[in-house]
């Protein structure tokens, strides 16, 4: 592996190597605390090693898109109106029968608690609800899921994916990509429309869109999400990664084509055949994590955890899995963004707490190694402490960190 410790605090940035096309000069948002190292989650969500890597957005001002978007919900949105398209649409497509008639996926965390019970208990649709399992839940994610289905009434399926394969897969994203989350993200981002087609549901409804925290604002500029995003198409000749790895060359770390079957996209064959829309509940509703969080807990009983989450100050967000922890301390090693900056950029936006507090929390809580359920997570990946450690400190860009007497500090901080 390559040995970072040759960069010192004091080496021209000019002769520091930068990795994964991020932008050489690190810029921090004026408005907020996100910097312009963030990668777009369409990035990680990629299938294609071809996939360029592209970053948030900043104006002349210095200001991040996620923070304009946000001020165009404020300012230029008409949420009457949009609420009223929102109406006809499911006009147009409720049952009359109580059969399917709209399908949310989700965890049972607060978003997806968010929209499918309002979509059922406020417009009086029938939704089916389809998650795809967390590697390992939580205690209170297992319950919080539970209750969700019980409490809002509600039919689900529940889709584990082959352990073992899982696991496999999951290891080599950590080793190669340092995105241990890649083949959860693939997995779940194509489950939904694929069971909207089997079952002959024409809409789905995902919560927010990732515009809200940095994606291309245009990405958001209608409800409905492309059918490029979800349906397969490759060119001749093009093969598909998975944990880094070419799709032909898995049957060597024990893989065989058909066990990726439920991670592959819906053709677009399929897609059009059952006529299937994706839409963003946000678009016609205004999102708000915390309102979201409030909501599920007054309908569901949602609990959030009973202390800090690990490499943040909040509580409730990404609490059903306990290897969300390290997906965030993974984006934190290549990107400099932990899982304090991405809450309290969220919670400047929708100004639940002012920059100077923001800036605070994710100098105090950013980057943390989450502890509690390291022991299962090195387990899961088939590794222990010191190689987990090593293959993290090869990922590290010399143009965010050096090594301060034998530490490892990040360049540049949000001030």
């Amino acid at each position: 592996m390559k040995d970072n410790t040759m960069f010192k605090i004091d080496t021209p940035a000019e002769e520091l190597e930068v990795k994964y096309g991020l932008p050489r000069d690190v810029i921090f948002c004026k408005k907020c605390v996100i910097s312009n190292q963030r990668p777009s989650s369409s990035v990680e969500f990629a299938h294609n090693a071809k996939s360029k890597k592209t970053t948030i957005s900043f104006g002349e001002d210095g200001i991040c898109d996620a923070c304009r978007y946000a001020e165009m919900k404020e300012r230029e949105v008409d949420w009457d109106q949009r609420e009223a398209h929102l109406r006809e649409l499911l006009d147009k497509y409720r049952s009359r029968n109580g059969s399917y008639d709209i399908l949310v996926p989700g965890s049972g965390g607060k978003d997806s608690v968010f929209a499918s019970h309002i979509l059922k208990h406020k417009y009086k649709m029938n939704p089916l609800t389809v998650t795809w399992a967390p590697h390992l839940y939580t205690d209170v994610g297992w319950k919080n899921f539970q209750n969700w289905l019980h409490m809002a009434g509600l039919d689900n399926f529940l889709f584990t994916p082959d352990g073992q394969v899982h696991r496999k897969l999951t290891e080599l994203a950590y080793r190669n990509l340092l995105h241990p989350f890649q083949p959860f993200i693939i997995g779940q981002k194509n489950y939904a429309p694929k069971m909207a087609a089997q079952f002959g549901i024409p809409l789905v409804f995902y919560g927010e869109n990732e515009a809200e925290y940095g994606n291309p604002i245009n990405e958001n500029i209608n409800a409905k999400r492309k059918a490029s995003y979800f349906a397969q198409q490759q060119a001749a000749g093009e093969t598909m990664y998975f944990g880094g790895v070419a799709m032909e060359d898995l049957p060597e770390h024990g893989i065989l084509p058909g066990q990726l079957d439920p991670y592959l996209p819906i053709t677009a064959e399929a897609l059009e055949r059952g006529k299937v829309e994706v839409h963003y509940l946000g678009y016609y509703l205004k999102w708000t994590p915390q309102e979201c969080y409030y909501y599920a807990v007054e309908h569901t009983g949602f609990e959030a955890n009973s202390e800090r989450t690990e490499g943040t100050y909040s509580k409730y967000n990404s609490i059903d899995d306990k290897t969300d922890g390290y997906h965030y301390w993974t984006t934190f090693i290549k990107f400099g963004i932990g899982r304090a900056t991405y809450d309290a950029a969220q919670e400047v936006r929708n100004r639940h707490i002012e920059r100077d507090e923001a800036v605070a929390l994710v100098h105090r809580y950013d980057g943390e190694l989450p502890q509690k359920y390291l022991p299962e997570f090195l387990e899961y990946l088939s590794m222990d402490k010191d190689e987990f450690l090593e293959i993290a400190d090869s990922f590290r860009s010399p143009h965010l960190w050096a090594k301060d007497n034998g530490e490892w500090v990040l360049r540049h901080k949000v001030k």
